[in-house]
């Protein structure tokens, strides 16, 4: 079929391919209690079987990406459907913590080949660059509104199956969108031949867990010192052989010399900070909600609603606003806007939210949309016009290493105030494991455990938990204004270095 003569058919068709992967990057944060409870998860299993997901992606983006331009934009993203299908129900079967990572790192494989031909195909369909706009335009609300939608997909299905739906929802909409994509996507000619290898994103990848796994055991108590300090060692020892071998050598995964651009470098730092904020942000407040305040998960994904459909309408704003008063003063705002949306969710009480609580999460929402479309502007149009591709491919890495590594921070802050606030009834102190202490999750297990005299404790894990839930809002928020201060300061020359591009 014609690329051009079908381009709205072909964008439909990558939309709908696009919109399960990206709601599957949060719809877990609304699943945590009931992924705890089902499988006895621990607070560390926990945090692995939500960003193992973007982990992995953000290490296989830019390979897979390279690798369709060997073998064509079609064939790789059916593949990466076809596997996705295939994790979805080996996830939504798991009998326990270690298979749905597992599963997990299955379905990052198979999005990872999907993400990178959505956009391709888009600017190989469209030929009108006002219609490619259009279309480019309906990606980034996919994108933000389908990250924001996650936890009301994911509530409304725990509300009446079991936590497998959250997964198993993924094999009907493949098996429409599959033959839909294979009818109507074109044909393409490799563009590329010659060798690939995954060796440079194996390096990344393997830095990149080293790392976090550091970071995720170091804060436990009675932590193995020497265990915790060889990952961090070989963890960041082979991310800087990865950024090594990419400034040597002659096809490098990354081109680490777009960041000698400032705005590509801040547009990639406000992308890495913006989404693990987002990230970190949500999965507290979810638990706050089901854990603290006693919500369902269908009320917990719908207390979340000001927030999506915020999301959904601030990439457009964001465009219009650019034009109207420069990227600078945008994206700096927009941050400063989410930092006191944040700060003031962290002070709040959920448990009588208010119109006011309403209001911090739809202001919040929108400026981290407007904040993350920024970024993209930021990188986009300081690329060279022949490095397109390779600025795509580091801006998608920023986003899901942002989730990743958010999560990570955030879970680590979140496990570490937790322990410290938690008082354990005295009369139950010689009946709950040290493990209790690690999460609100390990807590409600061993509270569920003790049956009636359970119920102290678990009103403890309760007041533990909203002093650390405001402990990591307030800091997700100083992480934020701290951005918009230092966007402020670097891209003071931005208009300048685009006026001279332009000539």
């Amino acid at each position: 079929m014609s690329a051009h003569r079908n381009r709205w058919l072909v964008l439909i068709a990558v939309m709908l391919a696009f919109t399960p992967i990206v709601i599957d990057m949060t719809i877990l944060h609304i699943a945590v209690p009931s992924l705890t409870m089902a499988l006895n998860a621990s607070g560390t299993e926990i945090l692995w079987i939500i960003d193992i997901y973007p982990l992995i992606m953000a290490g296989l983006l830019v390979p897979m990406g390279t690798l369709a331009d060997r073998i064509g934009n079609r064939r790789m993203l059916l593949t990466g459907l076809a596997v996705f299908l295939v994790a979805s129900v080996i996830a939504a079967s798991a009998p326990s913590a270690t298979t749905l990572i597992g599963a997990r790192i299955l379905l990052a494989v198979g999005a990872s080949m999907v993400i990178p031909n959505v956009l391709a195909l888009i600017r190989l369909s469209f030929e009108n660059p006002r219609e490619r706009g259009i279309a480019l335009g309906f990606w980034g609300t996919v994108g933000a509104a389908g990250s924001a939608f996650g936890p009301l997909v994911g509530g409304f299905l725990l509300e009446h199956f079991w936590w497998g739906s959250v997964f198993l929802i993924n094999v009907p909409v493949m098996l429409l969108v599959w033959p839909f994509a294979f009818a109507v996507l074109p044909r393409t000619k490799p563009a590329e031949t010659g060798p690939w290898s995954i060796g440079q994103a194996l390096l990344l990848i393997a830095g990149l867990i080293a790392t976090v796994y550091a970071a995720k055991s170091g804060f436990k108590p009675g932590a193995s010192l020497p265990l915790t300090m060889a990952a961090l060692v070989a963890g960041l020892a082979l991310i800087v052989i990865f950024v090594r071998k990419q400034l040597h050598a002659h096809q490098p995964m990354l081109d680490i010399a777009l960041f000698s651009r400032p705005a590509i470098t801040v547009g990639v730092i406000m992308a890495l900070a913006v989404t693990g904020a987002l990230a970190g942000a949500e999965l507290t407040i979810a638990q706050e909600l089901q854990f603290v305040v006693g919500r369902t998960p269908l009320e917990a994904g719908l207390f979340m609603m000001p927030l999506v459909i915020a999301s959904a309408i601030g990439g457009p704003l964001a465009g219009y606003a650019v034009s109207l008063v420069g990227l600078r003063i945008v994206a700096s705002s927009a941050l400063l806007v989410a930092a006191a949306s944040l700060a003031g969710l962290g002070l709040s009480n959920f448990h009588e939210p208010g119109v006011g609580v309403v209001a911090m999460m739809a202001a919040l929402g929108l400026a981290l949309s407007i904040g993350l479309t920024a970024s993209s502007i930021a990188i986009m149009s300081s690329a060279p016009a022949d490095k397109a591709g390779a600025a795509g491919s580091l801006e998608g890495t920023g986003y899901e290493l942002g989730a990743g590594l958010g999560i990570t921070f955030f879970g680590v802050l979140l496990s570490a105030s937790y322990g410290g606030a938690l008082r354990v009834p005295a009369d139950l102190a010689a009946e709950v494991p040290d493990a209790a202490s690690h999460s609100i999750g390990e807590t409600m297990l061993a509270a569920r455990d003790l049956g009636a005299a359970g119920d102290s404790l678990a009103d403890a894990a309760r007041h533990a938990f909203t002093a650390a839930h405001s402990t990591v809002l307030l800091s997700a928020a100083a992480l934020i204004a701290v951005m918009a201060v230092a966007v402020l300061v670097a891209l003071r020359h931005y208009r300048d270095a685009e006026a001279v591009a332009a000539h």
